[in-house]
C-alpha cells in the first residue's frame, strides 16, 4: 500500500519507512506496548499519521485482531499528548495529508462537549490531551473524568506523543487512562533515549522497535548543524550593595543571588536590557528566533524590552507566546510556524515552546533562562535542527552556560540499562505535570513569595559589559574547530593555492582575485556561500580573504579598518597628496562595503563618486593607466603579511 505523499509535496524518509514498518510488524507479532525513540525534528507525527492509515487501510482492529478472517470494521485511533498546541499539531499536520475524510477526523476538546453534552464518538482518529481527558464534571460528589465516558475498548490504537512527559508514572492520574484503556495497543513516540531520568518511560513501553538519534539525522542531512554563542556578563549574579535601590521585597544582606534565582527570586531590569540588547546586536534581525524565560512573567518583559530595541517598525514583530496568552498566543505562534510570514519574527517564552513545536526556519535560540533537565535541553535545541531552503546552521546564544550540557555523557551517547524495578513514571524524577491545559507553563500559577526587585545604582547600567565566545559542535556533543565546522557544512576548499603566499598573491590583484572567485564558484563557493562562512566565523566586518585564510590556515581574522590602516603607512610612501587622497576615500569604501569596492569594475563609479566628473579625475590623477595602476597597485598593501 503506498504512503499519502501530501499530492506529492512530501517524501518518506528511509528511516521513516523503517519505523513505520518496524511498528506494524511489532503489531502483527501481538505486542501491545510500543515504542519509538526519534530525535526532534525527524518527523515523529509523520510517522505516527503513517502507521494510523495503513491500519484504517487495512482496517486492523482489536476485535479482529487475532482471530481469522476478513476485518469487520475500520479502527478508532487517538492521538494523546500533554498540550494543545502538540494536539493541534497534530490534527492538523493529519489533515495536510487530505487522505481521511474530513468527517473522520476529530479534535476532542472541553469546548467541543459542552456544546454537544457528550464526548465525541462518531470519527476514526480523535486528538486530545490528557488534561481534557482528565476533566470533566463530578457526579454524586465523585470525579467523573471524560475518558470515563467512552467504553475501555473503544480505541484500538492509541499514540501518545511526547510520551517521556509523564503519562504513565504509576502515582500519575494520567496513569488511570492509559490504564482504563488497556485493551488498546499503545504507542509512545519520544526524542529521548533511556536516560536515568526517563527509565520508566522503557519500563512500560519496552524497549524501542526502532532509535534514530540527533547525530545521525545531522550526518544523514535531515537536520541542521548548530553553533553556539556563549556568554559571560558583569552581572550574572548580584550582590546587594546600599547604592541600589529596592523596589519591591525583601533584600538578604549579603546574600549572592545566582543565574536560578533571577526572574524568580529577584528582578534586576537593568541585567535584562543589556542582555537583550546583546544578544539583538549579533543575530540577523530579519531571521525567526525563540527566546526562552525563566517564567511567563519575564517572557512579558523580555517582549517589551525587544520591541523597544529592535529595527523593525512592525507593531508585531516580537510576541510572547505563553499559557497565559491563550488563544492570542496560539494564533502568534501559527503566523511565526508560516514560513511565507515574516511577523511575528521572534517569540518569547518560558515552557510551552520548549517541545513539539514545529517552525523549520528558526535560525536563532536564545537562552535567558537554566536549562537543568538533558531532556528539555535536547528538545529546546530540536526547535532549531529542522531544515529549511537556505539553512545550513543554527545558532544557541547562551547566558546561562546550558552548553555545558554539550559535554555530558549522555548527550547523545549510547543509553545505558538503566531501567529500575519499579517504574515511577515518565520524565524527570520529580518533575510535576500538569493537571489542568497550561500547556507546560506552570511556572506563575502557585501564590509565590514577593519577588525581590533591584534598581541598579546612577551610572551601574552604563557599566554593564560582557564577552562572548563562538564554539562550534559535531552532533556527537564533542567540539569542533571552525574549520571542521565550515568543512562539515561545505565540503573542504578545492586545492585552487599552494600556499599562503600565493593567496595573498593571487588576492592582491583584482584580475587574479577574479579568476580565484570564479574557480572557487565553479567548484560550489559561491560568493555568498564565502559570505555565510564569514558570518559563521563572526567575520562580518573582515575581509573575504580572511574567510580563506582562516580556513585554509587558521591565520586570525583582521577588521577591514585595522587592514586599512595598517596600509596607510605604506600608501604614504608610495603615492603623492593628489593620489593619497583618492585612495583614502577607496579605503573608507572598502571598510564600509567589502572587498567588492576593489574591483576593477568599480573604479570608474568609485571616480564619479569621488570627482563628480572623470576630467576631474584625471586632472588630479593623471591619464586612465595611470589611475588604474594606482587603484591596483595600492591593493597589495592590504594584503601584505603583518611582521
Amino acid at each position: 500500500m503506498p504512503f499519502p505523499d501530501k499530492s506529492g509535496t512530501w517524501d518518506l524518509r528511509f528511516y521513516q519507512e523503517i519505523a513505520v514498518n518496524r511498528v506494524l510488524d511489532a503489531i502483527i507479532s501481538g505486542r501491545d506496548r510500543i515504542l519509538l525513540t526519534l530525535a526532534t525534528g525527524t518527523g515523529k507525527t509523520s510517522i505516527a499519521f503513517q502507521i494510523a492509515w495503513k491500519l484504517f487501510q487495512t482496517r486492523w482492529n482489536l476485535s479482529d485482531w487475532k482471530k481469522e478472517g476478513e476485518p469487520s470494521r475500520r479502527p478508532r485511533i487517538l492521538f494523546l499528548a500533554d498540550r494543545n498546541t502538540l494536539a493541534n499539531q497534530a490534527y492538523n499536520d493529519f489533515t495536510s495529508f487530505a487522505a481521511f475524510q474530513d468527517s473522520a477526523l476529530a479534535r476532542i476538546t472541553p469546548g467541543e462537549i459542552a456544546k454537544k453534552g457528550k464526548v465525541p464518538t462518531n470519527a476514526s482518529v480523535f486528538f486530545t490531551i490528557f488534561q481534557t481527558f482528565m476533566s470533566g464534571p463530578p457526579k454524586d460528589g465523585e470525579p467523573s473524568p471524560y475518558f470515563g465516558d467512552y467504553p475501555a475498548d473503544f480505541f484500538d490504537f492509541i499514540v501518545i506523543d511526547e510520551c517521556h512527559r509523564g503519562g504513565a508514572r504509576d502515582e500519575s492520574t494520567w496513569r488511570d487512562i492509559l490504564t482504563y484503556f488497556k485493551p488498546a495497543v499503545q504507542l509512545g513516540l519520544t526524542a529521548t533515549p533511556k536516560r536515568k531520568g526517563n527509565v520508566d518511560t522503557y519500563a512500560y513501553f519496552g524497549e524501542p522497535v526502532y532509535t534514530y538519534s540527533l547525530k545521525e539525522g545531522i550526518n544523514d542531512g535531515f537536520l541542521t548543524s548548530f553553533r553556539v554563542k556563549q556568554f559571560a556578563t558583569s552581572l550574572d549574579d548580584y550582590t546587594y550593595t546600599p547604592d541600589d535601590a529596592v523596589v519591591d521585597g525583601e533584600v538578604v544582606l549579603g546574600k549572592r543571588y545566582t543565574e536560578s534565582e533571577f526572574n524568580k527570586a529577584i528582578i534586576i531590569r537593568e541585567r535584562e536590557v543589556h542582555r537583550v540588547k546583546v544578544f539583538m546586536d549579533l543575530i540577523d534581525q530579519k531571521q525567526k528566533t525563540l527566546v526562552f524565560c525563566a517564567t511567563q512573567e519575564h517572557a512579558l518583559m523580555v517582549r517589551d524590552i525587544i520591541n523597544q530595541v529592535k529595527a523593525s517598525t512592525d507593531p508585531d514583530y516580537c510576541h510572547r507566546v505563553t499559557a497565559d496568552d491563550g488563544t492570542v498566543g496560539d494564533h502568534h505562534l501559527r503566523d511565526f510556524q508560516d514560513n511565507d510570514k515574516t511577523i511575528p519574527t521572534i517569540l518569547t517564552t518560558s515552557q510551552k515552546l520548549s517541545t513539539g513545536v514545529d517552525a523549520r526556519n528558526i535560525r536563532n535560540i536564545v537562552l535567558m533562562r537554566p536549562v537543568n533537565s538533558m531532556i528539555e535541553f535536547k528538545q529546546i535545541i530540536g526547535r532549531g535542527t529542522r531544515l529549511y531552503d537556505g539553512k545550513d546552521y543554527f545558532t544557541i546564544y547562551d547566558f546561562v552556560k546550558a552548553h555545558h550540557h554539550f559535554s555530558d555523557p549522555e548527550w547523545d551517547g549510547e543509553p545505558e540499562d538503566q531501567t529500575t524495578e519499579k517504574p515511577k513514571g515518565f520524565g524527570e524524577e520529580g518533575d510535576s505535570w500538569d493537571t489542568d491545559d497550561t500547556d507546560g507553563d506552570d511556572d506563575d500559577r502557585d501564590p509565590k513569595p514577593r519577588k525581590l526587585i533591584i534598581k541598579l545604582a546612577d551610572g551601574k547600567e552604563r557599566t554593564l559589559q560582557h564577552i562572548v565566545a563562538t564554539t562550534f559542535w559535531s552532533p556527537d556533543g564533542t567540539p569542533m574547530s571552525a574549520k571542521q565546522f565550515l568543512e562539515s557544512l561545505y565540503g573542504a576548499l578545492p586545492d585552487l593555492f599552494k600556499n599562503e603566499d600565493e593567496l595573498r598573491t593571487l588576492w592582491s590583484d583584482p584580475a587574479t582575485r577574479k579568476k580565484l572567485l570564479d574557480g572557487l564558484a565553479e567548484r560550489g563557493f559561491s560568493k555568498s556561500m564565502l559570505a555565510e562562512m564569514q558570518n559563521i566565523i563572526d567575520a562580518e566586518k573582515s575581509d573575504l580573504f580572511d574567510v580563506l585564510a582562516y580556513v585554509a590556515y587558521a591565520r586570525p581574522t583582521v577588521s577591514r579598518d585595522a587592514r586599512a590602516e595598517a596600509a596607510r603607512g605604506e600608501i604614504r610612501a608610495a603615492f603623492n597628496d593628489k593620489q593619497r587622497g583618492f585612495l583614502d576615500f577607496v579605503l573608507l569604501q572598502y571598510v564600509k562595503e567589502g572587498v567588492d569596492e576593489l574591483d576593477q569594475e568599480k573604479l570608474s563609479p568609485l571616480l564619479n563618486l569621488k570627482y563628480g566628473a572623470l576630467a576631474d579625475a584625471i586632472a588630479d590623477l593623471g591619464g586612465a593607466e595611470q589611475i588604474r595602476q594606482t587603484f591596483v597597485g595600492f591593493q597589495k598593501y592590504l594584503y601584505q603579511a603583518s611582521d
